[in-house]
């Protein structure tokens, strides 16, 4: 009988052509993410939805625009992030009240939205009602196709500075995703719901009418803070600096540290359209600002 050592000397002493064929042919796959994150807020089932994410070379240029550069590197290299490049997320949201489907934002295309919404199991003749956050391109981009609606049966809601602003703008995306279907909008300001648990919060800044969701269903409740802000760490954890699509800066950053220290002192989990996917987090006060936690496990789905 071989005894241990003499068997892995025999097997070290075989010859090459004995052993197993090295397997390269499985082709590389790419990068790959998880696009759709469900979790229960008391009755309400609530999704994340990854519509896109893009690469981006310029961030120096649109985060803490009122800075230096050696302040924004050192940030940057505390935190392990190129200071030169970034990726955005668009992070579109719906909540299943039981009653009704609610989306919240429309992301870059159709396409974009309705794929993301097939993978998640729905389709876009479900949707009851659109809400805008507000009327950027990155928000509005899905809602039609050459005219033709894509939620064929919905109805959309908004803030009306919102809806006033950019129809005076002579905006082409809200000319060709917006203004043909004002006869659907209804407008909401702030403190009213959307339906019940839904309710608006004026967080104006971003834009004119910018407008986050406070969702709550039996107690349990969840923050959709759109575009208060735009990143975890140059626009999140440092409130006030400026950032190049926010419409009046100066706004943006009131309404930013007013809206965090909420989330922040109660304690309540965050949806951020652009916060890495899911886009689920919980915010606590550090320093002079804030920290982002990303969800791990808290939220039941």
């Amino acid at each position: 009988m071989f005894t241990r050592r003499q068997s892995l000397t025999a097997a070290a002493a075989l010859p090459l052509a004995t052993a197993l064929p090295a397997r390269a042919e499985a082709p590389m796959l790419g990068p790959a993410a998880s696009d759709i994150r469900r979790f229960t807020l008391g009755d309400f089932e609530v999704t994340t939805l990854l519509s896109a994410s893009v690469r981006r070379d310029d961030v120096r240029g649109i985060f803490g625009t009122n800075v230096d550069d050696d302040t924004f590197n050192a940030v940057s290299a505390r935190n392990v992030l190129d200071p030169g490049a970034g990726t955005f997320f668009f992070t579109p949201t719906i909540v299943n009240t039981g009653a009704e489907l609610v989306l919240f934002d429309t992301g870059l295309s159709p396409e974009a939205i309705t794929g993301a919404l097939a993978r998640a199991g729905y389709t876009p003749e479900q949707v009851d009602t659109v809400v805008l956050t507000h009327m950027h391109g990155d928000h509005i981009g899905g809602m039609a196709t050459d005219g033709t609606p894509t939620f064929p049966n919905a109805g959309y809601v908004t803030a009306s500075t919102e809806y006033d602003f950019w129809a005076g703008a002579e905006n082409g995306g809200f000319e060709a995703n917006v203004r043909p279907f004002a006869e659907r909008f209804r407008f909401i300001e702030d403190g009213e719901d959307v339906v019940t648990g839904l309710t608006a919060m004026a967080a104006h800044g971003h834009t004119p009418g910018h407008t986050v969701y406070h969702i709550e269903s039996n107690g349990q409740r969840v923050l959709l803070f759109a575009d208060l802000a735009n990143h975890p760490v140059w626009s999140l954890a440092n409130p006030d600096w400026h950032v190049r699509f926010d419409n009046d800066a100066e706004a943006a950053a009131i309404s930013r540290r007013r809206v965090l220290d909420m989330i922040a002192a109660d304690r309540i989990p965050a949806i951020g359209y652009h916060m890495p996917f899911p886009a689920i987090g919980y915010v606590a006060a550090e320093g002079d600002g804030f920290r982002w936690f990303p969800e791990s496990g808290q939220l039941r789905g």
